[in-house]
């Protein structure tokens, strides 16, 4: 039997196979959930819009949120699942609505907000699909490959990688059944760093730090300056101005510390 906040995300999206489609992972692996997986909760919040502490208020909800999360950390949690959920396939109509609405400040970072909603606003989910589709996919390859071992070897599934599942096995952390892409593309080790940074995934203090500075600024701030710049990039040129600077601002608060 399904718990509510499971059965709220499937309503939102209008079915198991929407949602199963949207988390790029199989029919049958969300059908047989009973509540969302722990390391699905953001991705499926991002998604759906269904508040976390819906999905799961066993692990969100005031019992349980005794320790407070930093606000920094809650923050920097939110930056990393929105990259997360834009890279992973193109945002729908729904979630095109939700950015349109999105507000900043003087900041970069809050400036890269507002244009990120601006260009939430002017695109449509055709375009937002295609430009995914020439950046990302491609016939044959797209446009950037968004992969650790990519940038770093010039070739897929390398040492790279196999260090960073080294790390993350350390932390009980894994891939999740039937998610075919490795731990190293962008939008999963976004994933990642957003469970890290608010304490979704247990592990210990400074973990986010050191799988940070082992196996994302080494190679992600070149990612995100590349999207910026790419010849198909219009919306998600955008998203490439917020990745950069979240890499940015990681590396020196990460340095001071």
């Amino acid at each position: 039997m399904r718990d509510p906040g499971l059965n709220q995300a499937i309503e939102a999206v209008g079915g198991v196979s929407e949602l199963a489609r949207r988390l790029g992972i199989a029919q049958p692996s969300v059908s047989n959930w009973s509540r969302v997986p722990p390391e699905r909760v953001v991705s499926v919040e991002s998604l759906t819009g269904v508040a976390r502490v819906v999905l799961r208020p066993d692990l969100y909800g005031e019992p349980q949120m005794a320790v407070d999360i930093d606000e920094v950390d809650a923050a920097r949690a939110k930056e990393y699942a929105l990259l997360s959920a834009l890279l992973v396939r193109a945002p729908d109509a729904k979630l095109l609505e939700n950015l349109a609405l999105l507000r900043g400040n003087a900041t970069p970072l809050g400036v890269a907000h507002i244009a990120l909603a601006e260009a939430a606003s002017q695109t449509t989910v055709a375009r937002v699909e295609r430009e995914f589709f020439d950046l990302f996919i491609g016939m044959g390859r797209g446009e950037l490959m968004p992969y650790g071992s990519y940038y770093l070897t010039g070739f897929l599934n390398e040492r790279p990688l196999a260090r960073l599942r080294e790390d993350l096995g350390k932390f009980g952390i894994e891939r999740v059944e039937n998610n075919a892409e490795p731990e190293d593309q962008a939008a999963t080790l976004c994933e990642i760093m957003s469970g890290l940074a608010d304490g979704r995934f247990g592990a210990p203090l400074g973990t986010d730090q050191q799988i940070f500075e082992k196996h994302v600024a080494p190679w992600m701030g070149r990612f995100f300056t590349d999207l910026e710049r790419a010849e198909a990039a219009r919306f998600y040129r955008a998203v490439g101005t917020i990745g950069r600077l979240l890499v940015e601002i990681e590396s020196e608060a990460f340095a001071i510390s």
